[in-house]
């Protein structure tokens, strides 16, 4: 999944924040109806809409307190969210014992349908029509996590209809309030159990989610130098990630190979914004081959006057000790009458070729060389140069 833009990023933070009011406005309005109209099957739901704000207002107490620094705390405070998480999952648990107890030893009361259900309908419309739109705009700026808030309403609709069949075998003469608040409490509960198990793998160190872990090792290994990730140790912390992982790189230097894992755990933390800390550590390996690219006018092997707009490069394997070409293939440059981002399209492609030469026809950086050269590739500077 490519990573949000700036905008992209901002628009995802509203639509949260929409999402903690609409909950929070559900849930008053339920509880107000469910006393008002004696419906326990109501003030249930609110209860299952109070969950929500609740996890929510976990994570944000728990995201500041992770943002403090202290010397103490290397690693950073990150967990302190995963606590507040499991204090409001006992809570969510024990709210939903408390509920199953009230549904099947408390007394029957027939509720006000007059009030409880006009407000069980708009809750329904209001929560499945926010989760539709939720999704549709997850998908829309590239946020897996509003797709998921969004199939929360969706499923909390669920408990919404309950309590509406409820309401409406009540108008029918049908006391159905104990039945559909014992339902009610099962998803509450089940809505406790889950933040429970999210706190407790995190508290044991649990790793990450092993798609985005490939993820992860995918970005990694589509480096030129990089020849593979040997080992992945990770972890989370608070809705965090801790990533470490040892790379085999083929590069000339430890000084190149050191540079390469700084600017690989900068781009994690870039296209994995859950990512607090990645540690990127490199294993030199020297390959005894060279892979040298040179740009042609033609496959006959003249040299040609601009790198992007060359229509042919030479790709040669060359023996390190010996100097011997061992294998040589000319590929046709596909992006060479492209008009625009000519030179970044170029250099991406070259890249994907794991050069460790590039033979330039002058002394001038232009995108394909400054694309290479930041990739560790070795820039050979030639007018005259012809490869055979």
């Amino acid at each position: 999944m490519q990573p949000q833009t700036n905008e992209q990023s901002s628009t995802s933070q509203k639509r949260a924040a929409l999402s903690i009011i609409i909950n929070l406005f559900l849930a008053i309005i339920k509880a107000v109806a469910g006393f008002i109209s004696h419906s326990n099957a109501l003030l249930s739901d609110a209860i299952h809409s109070a969950c929500d704000v609740l996890g929510s207002g976990a994570a944000f107490i728990g995201i500041w307190v992770a943002r403090q620094n202290h010397p103490s705390f290397p690693y950073g405070l990150y967990k302190a969210e995963t606590i507040a998480t499991l204090i409001s999952s006992i809570a969510i648990l024990t709210a939903a014992y408390e509920i199953g107890k009230h549904a099947i030893s408390g007394p029957s009361v027939m509720p006000n349908v007059s009030i409880a259900l006009p407000v069980t309908i708009l809750n329904f419309i209001i929560a499945l029509g926010f989760g539709l739109f939720q999704v549709r705009e997850g998908k829309r700026l590239g946020s897996p996590a509003l797709e998921a808030d969004g199939k929360e309403y969706l499923t909390d609709t669920l408990s919404t209809a309950v309590v509406l069949i409820g309401l409406i075998g009540a108008k029918l003469g049908y006391n159905l309030d104990r039945w559909a608040a014992l339902i009610v409490s099962l998803f509450v509960f089940k809505s406790g159990g889950e933040l429970l198990w999210h706190a407790l793998k995190d508290l044991m160190d649990a790793a990450i989610d092993r798609d985005t872990e490939r993820e992860i090792v995918r970005l990694v290994e589509s480096h030129p130098r990089v020849d593979r990730v040997e080992r992945v140790l990770s972890r989370t912390a608070g809705g965090r990630f801790i990533v470490d992982l040892d790379v085999v790189m083929n590069t000339p230097s430890h000084e190149l190979a050191d540079k390469i894992s700084d600017s690989l755990e900068a781009e994690i933390q870039k296209r994995f914004p859950r990512v607090c800390m990645a540690r990127v550590r490199s294993h030199f390996h020297p390959s005894p081959t060279i892979k040298r690219i040179t740009p042609l006018a033609s496959p006959n092997g003249e040299l040609a006057p601009h790198i992007a707009k060359a229509p042919w490069f030479l790709i040669e394997v060359i023996d390190k000790k010996t100097g011997k070409i061992i294998s040589k293939e000319i590929k046709e440059n596909p992006y060479k009458s492209v008009e625009r981002k000519r030179g970044f399209l170029v250099g991406k492609w070259l890249l994907e070729l794991h050069p460790d030469q590039l033979v330039v026809p002058e002394d001038k950086e232009g995108t394909v060389v400054a694309l290479l050269k930041e990739a560790g590739t070795e820039i050979i500077h030639s007018k005259k140069t012809q490869s055979t």
